[in-house]
């Protein structure tokens, strides 16, 4: 090796060490020569060079490599550390993380994971996770599976006039003391926050699945073969509407039938869910349905037709098929049922001697026909759904009615 390139880099060590020192001095006092050596040492590292330059122009190794390589080891040296230093500090924040830390979306999907009584849990931790875990979107599901089935578009209608009426009550039982306060204080001085989130979501998702599994809140839907549990066969294969509230006790329902002339309301109680649907068709059940399947009627097909007792008794749907006229032998090849103005409604769960076997109505100018010997028969809705029509099957009597 050159002796002047020896001699550079023995020097550069306690060239390096002297910079160091001067700006990062230590606890003690340096004497004065400290500072008058640093300038020696630039300067004979400046001659150094001056001689040593023409020399270099041999050798691969250059003095920009040298610091170079200095400066990369030095950094990487500082990266390594401040990235150990960083991992301890992640660690310590990952040791003290809550599921309040969490944005709102990955707290979403873990809420979403969470059964109702579950999420009714969340909403007692505090005012922030009870706004999240009251959100109408983390209740749809569960309302859906529970309750979708049997409630309908009137019985949503029916809550929002529960909840309206609730609020109004509400606020007229407040009082002239309440409302003279609202005048001159802020509402949330006199209203603890409890409250006013009760206030808040008195409407939601969450408070109709709470007031229909708590029995708070009746609903409109209609029953299979009506007070069976008491005997009455009479109502086999026929499907009334009701009123229902829900009794955890026993998982089953009271039913409330309207009330019809003097006869006061019936109530039904131990109804099961399978005996339970909501209405197919929003019509009341003292209104006539206007009957508009009657031109694709044919042998084979299955109907529900309004019937009732009297005049003020309300419509039942009654199940039935469409038959074959009297002069028809059946045959499909040369059946021309379907042509003629009269339709044959069949109840094939009577025994073919039964007044009830049988009926016939107008095609085209079918309103409500029959006497208060027969009874009233009103609208007709044909059944396309083969899961409507698998129920009542299922619910098919196990002897023939007379």
């Amino acid at each position: 090796m050159h002796p002047m390139l020896f001699f550079l880099l023995s020097s550069i060590s306690f060239f390096l060490l002297l910079l160091l020192l001067l700006k990062n001095p230590l606890p003690l006092k340096l004497p004065s020569w400290v500072n008058e050596l640093s300038l020696l040492s630039l300067l004979l590292c400046k001659e150094s060079l001056a001689h040593l330059i023409p020399h270099l122009k041999n050798y691969k190794l250059t003095i920009t490599h040298i610091f170079k390589f200095s400066y990369t080891e030095f950094t990487n040296r500082n990266r390594v550390s401040r990235t150990e230093e960083l991992g301890v500090h992640a660690e310590l924040d990952k040791a003290t993380m809550t599921i309040l830390d969490l944005p709102e979306l990955p707290l979403d999907l873990i809420l979403g994971k969470l059964a109702p009584v579950e999420l009714l849990n969340v909403t007692e931790v505090c005012t922030y996770l009870r706004d999240i875990a009251t959100r109408d979107h983390l209740w749809e599901r569960h309302f859906s599976e529970r309750w979708g089935r049997i409630i309908s578009e009137c019985a949503r209608r029916e809550w929002i006039h529960f909840v309206s009426a609730k609020e109004s009550k509400r606020n007229e039982s407040a009082g002239w003391l309440l409302e003279i306060l609202s005048c001159v204080l802020p509402c949330s001085w006199f209203m603890s926050p409890k409250a006013e989130n009760n206030l808040k979501n008195s409407g939601s998702v969450m408070a109709w699945y709470l007031a229909l599994e708590s029995g708070r809140f009746s609903f409109p839907a209609q029953v299979y073969n009506r007070e069976l549990i008491n005997g009455h066969v009479g109502f086999v294969l026929s499907c009334y509407d009701a009123e229902f509230s829900y009794d955890a006790r026993t998982d089953t329902f009271h039913a409330r039938y309207p009330s019809h002339g003097k006869r006061v309301t019936d109530v039904e109680e131990g109804v099961k869910w399978d005996r339970i649907r909501a209405p197919p068709i929003d019509t009341p059940p003292h209104d006539l349905h206007i009957s508009n399947c009657l031109n694709d009627l044919r042998p084979g097909d299955h109907i529900e037709i309004q019937w009732r007792r009297n005049k003020e008794f309300p419509y039942g749907w009654w199940y039935g098929v469409v038959g074959h006229l009297e002069s028809c032998d059946g045959d499909e090849h040369q059946c021309h049922c379907y042509d003629s103005d009269t339709i044959v409604l069949e109840f094939n769960h009577y025994s073919s001697s039964s007044r009830w076997r049988r009926t016939s109505v107008d095609r085209k100018h079918h309103r409500e026909e029959g006497n208060e010997a027969y009874g009233f028969y009103g609208g007709i809705r044909k059944l396309y759904d083969e899961h409507e029509i698998s129920i009542w099957k299922q619910l098919w009597p196990t002897e023939i009615l007379e």
